[in-house]
């Protein structure tokens, strides 16, 4: 069965479809963070890890990436009432996951905060936002919906190969919410949201999931395993010496669902 990178140069620049199957994308956490960081937030980086805090050390976010174990690493947000305390929520997600995903829950989170510090509000530790904001857009997009007794409700993309799981029931073990791309018993990365994380930023990570605009990758960059079920969007042909880029072909059809 042939896919449509199959005869791509593997350096080859395309914008892909959908985002959960695009691979994690070129890392630099500063700008997926995206901090203010020339108006107090510490950020500090070496070879092995990068991190940044908010300047009153309520929040903090760390790329781990384990080097010496590809694809084993780990971005994490943890959020603190006061600083130095234990933290109150934690997001992580898994080095693998696309870092577009990851700049959008950042962009969101620092949003939450500015709104926090200029009003009386603590949506940080306070969100009053409902579950049904992070879910119905999934369902708006065609993704199933499947609840079970146990108190969780599962969300599978529409080709199966992507996933977001609910715990509404209180009391449940676990995460709140789990995200994942890639086959659910095998997944390529996830993604792990706390009870207490605010809603509006799980919102904000699956609207960056369901998201139509392509995310940009070379050919090289896209995990074979899931080729099959990727379109390409557009193709971006490298200028050479000043030459105005070839035209894209069409987009390719999105596969049916899969088992």
């Amino acid at each position: 069965m042939t896919h449509p990178f199959e005869n791509l140069d593997p350096a080859q620049p395309v914008q892909v479809l959908p985002r959960h199957l695009a691979g994690p994308g070129a890392v630099d956490p500063r700008t997926t963070w995206d901090f203010p960081y020339d108006e107090g937030w510490p950020f500090a980086q070496t070879e092995f890890a990068a991190a940044a805090f908010s300047p009153c050390l309520r929040l903090q976010t760390t790329y781990d990436p384990q080097p010496e174990k590809p694809g084993k690493g780990t971005w994490m947000i943890t959020a603190h009432r006061a600083p130095f305390t234990p933290a109150d929520w934690c997001i992580t997600f898994d080095a693998a996951t696309p870092v577009e995903l990851v700049h959008d829950v950042h962009t969101e989170l620092l949003d939450l905060y500015l709104e926090d510090l200029h009003s009386d509000q603590d949506r940080l530790f306070q969100d009053e936002t409902t579950a049904q904001e992070a879910y119905v857009p999934l369902l708006t997009r065609g993704w199933s919906h499947d609840v079970k007794t146990d108190g969780t409700q599962t969300f599978l993309s529409p080709e199966g190969l992507g996933g977001v799981r609910h715990r509404y029931a209180s009391g449940s073990s676990g995460p709140a919410w789990r995200a994942w791309g890639g086959h659910p018993d095998e997944p390529h990365w996830k993604a792990d949201f706390s009870f207490r994380t605010p809603t509006t930023l799980v919102a904000a990570f699956t609207a960056s999931l369901i998201s139509t605009e392509p995310l940009h990758r070379t050919v090289q960059d896209v995990p074979v395993q899931t080729r099959r079920a990727l379109y390409i969007a557009t193709t971006t042909t490298k200028p050479a010496h000043g030459n105005t880029p070839v035209a894209p072909p069409p987009p390719v059809p999105a596969p049916g669902r899969t088992r």
